[in-house]
C-alpha cells in the first residue's frame, strides 16, 4: 500500500484528529511523508483541517475507488480482501487474467476508474467513462465442472443485485443470464471468463467482472433508451467504495451456496424473463422461444416449435 494510502487509512480509522508526530510514529515514516501525503489527499479532492495542537482529521471524501474505502466496508473473509486499484485500465477482465495466470489467490480483486476497452458478452463494448461507475473482476477459483459455470454469473447477479439494494432505494431485476436492471433499464453488465484445466474438466480460475452505471450519467445516443445508472434512477449519489464492499461481502457470503444452488429461488424472483417471449441469439441464428422457467443449474426452461429444451449458453432478446 502506498504512503497516501496508508495515510488514508489511518484517519478513516479515526474519529478525532490525529497528530503528524503521532501519525508518522504509527506508521513508521517520517513527520514529512506525512505532511506530502497529506497534501497529495487534499489534491485528490479529500478535505482534512489540520487544528493547531491536535492534529489532523478528515472532514470530507470525495467519490474515488481507493483501496482504504474499500478495505473499511469489506467484512467477508476471502473474496476482496487482496485488491489493486487503477485510474485506468483497458479492461479489468484482461488484467484479472493476467495475474490469474501469474497464480493470483481466490478472491483477488481487480478494481479501475475507467476502462478504454470494457468488454461485455460477445466482444460488445461496455461504457466505462471515469468517475461514473464500477468496474471491477474477482479472480476465483471454483471446483466445478465447466459445464457449471453459468451458476457463477447466476450467483454474482443475486450478489450485485443485494450489494445496490443495501446502499439506495431500488428494485434490482435480472434479465438472463448477466444483466441487471432498474426500472426497465440496464444498470448493470457481467462477464464471466474462464481459464480451463483440460486435463481434469474443471475451471482454473474465472475472471467475473462486473460494471455498474453508478452515477448520474449522459449516456451516448444509442445506448440513452436501453441504459441509465443507480443515480439517475435513484437520485441517490452512493459511494462507489462502499459498493465494491457490498459486492464483495455478499459474494463472500453467497460463495458456498455455489455448491448447493440455493441461491437459485432468488434469481428465479428476481427473473424479468421468465413467463415472457423471447428471441434466443446463439451461434449466428435466432429463433423464437417461450421462456417457461430457470432450473437448478441456471439454465433457462423454454417452449419452442420443436418442443421443451433447456439453454445454459447464449443470449436472448425480448421487448420490455
Amino acid at each position: 500500500m502506498s504512503t497516501k494510502n496508508e495515510v488514508l487509512t489511518a484517519l478513516l480509522a479515526e474519529e478525532t484528529a490525529i497528530s503528524g508526530e503521532r501519525l508518522a510514529r504509527k506508521l513508521g515514516i517520517s513527520r514529512n511523508s506525512v505532511w506530502k501525503a497529506i497534501e497529495q489527499l487534499r489534491a485528490d479532492g479529500y478535505m482534512i483541517d489540520a487544528v493547531t495542537n491536535r492534529g489532523y482529521r478528515l472532514t470530507y471524501m470525495p467519490d474515488r475507488i481507493t483501496e482504504p474505502e474499500i478495505l473499511k466496508w469489506t467484512t467477508g473473509g476471502t473474496i476482496g480482501r487482496r485488491l489493486e486499484v487503477h485510474d485506468r485500465l483497458d479492461s479489468t477482465n484482461i488484467r484479472a487474467k493476467q495475474l490469474a495466470a501469474q497464480g493470483a489467490p481466490h478472491g483477488y480483486l481487480v478494481c479501475a476508474d475507467s476502462q478504454s476497452s470494457g468488454r461485455g458478452r460477445f466482444g460488445r463494448a461496455f461504457f466505462s467513462p471515469e468517475h461514473s461507475g464500477v468496474y471491477i473482476t474477482y479472480i476465483l477459483r471454483p471446483s466445478i465442472p465447466a459445464e457449471r459455470a453459468v451458476m457463477i454469473t447466476s450467483l454474482a447477479a443475486v450478489a450485485v443485485a443485494r450489494a445496490i439494494e443495501s446502499l439506495c432505494d431500488a428494485e434490482v431485476k435480472i434479465k438472463w443470464v448477466n444483466d441487471l436492471y432498474i426500472n426497465g433499464k440496464k444498470t448493470c453488465g457481467i462477464l464471466c471468463e474462464a481459464g480451463m484445466d483440460f486435463e481434469s474438466g474443471t475451471l482454473e480460475y474465472v475472471a467475473l467482472g462486473i460494471g455498474i452505471n453508478v452515477a448520474k450519467m449522459v449516456f451516448p445516443e444509442e445506448l440513452r433508451d436501453i441504459a441509465t445508472s443507480i443515480g439517475n434512477e435513484c437520485g441517490q449519489s452512493i459511494s462507489r467504495s462502499r459498493l465494491i464492499a457490498e459486492i464483495s461481502n455478499q459474494l463472500d457470503a453467497m460463495y458456498p451456496q455455489l455448491e448447493t444452488g440455493a441461491f437459485m429461488a432468488e434469481s428465479k424472483a428476481r427473473s424479468i424473463v421468465i413467463g415472457r417471449d423471447v428471441t434466443v441469439l446463439r451461434g449466428g441464428a435466432s429463433y423464437p422461444a417461450h421462456v417457461l422457467d430457470i432450473d437448478e443449474q441456471g439454465r433457462l426452461v423454454l417452449r419452442t416449435d420443436e418442443g421443451i429444451s433447456r439453454l445454459g449458453a447464449g443470449e436472448i432478446s425480448l421487448k420490455l
